[in-house]
């Protein structure tokens, strides 16, 4: 009788090894995994408007709220009218490290003065 309860015994945890190795194996990946990988691929836009005060081929100065703000510009920068030296701007862009990194420049005409009123009119 002894023989045989050590043998159910036995056999119990060879059986029970391999579930228990098999259950392990099937988890999901952590969820805290795939929200950050989805944070990173969707990086913060943000925005500001302006007057460029500079411009060239990789840079951007913008005068925004009395402060200059530097933006670098690459191949990927989107330009919507024709940004110049002057011309009111509104810049998407994303932080990278300390840099900020226009993503699109669209410009605006400079707002118009009133013209004064034709005198005379009767």
């Amino acid at each position: 009788m002894k023989k045989m309860l050590q043998a159910a015994v036995v056999a119990a945890a060879v059986l029970a090894v391999p579930s228990m190795s098999l259950a392990a194996q099937t988890t999901k990946p952590a969820p805290a995994a795939k929200t950050s990988a989805k944070k990173a691929a969707t990086a913060a836009t943000h925005s500001a408007k302006g007057v460029v005060k500079s411009m060239d081929a990789t840079s951007l100065v913008v005068t925004e709220k009395g402060k200059d703000v530097s933006y670098v510009l690459d191949a990927s920068t989107k330009k919507e009218g024709d940004p110049a030296v002057g011309s009111n701007v509104t810049v998407m862009y994303k932080t990278d490290g300390t840099q900020h990194v226009a993503t699109d420049v669209k410009a605006s005409a400079p707002k118009a003065h009133k013209a004064a009123k034709p005198a005379g009119k009767k």
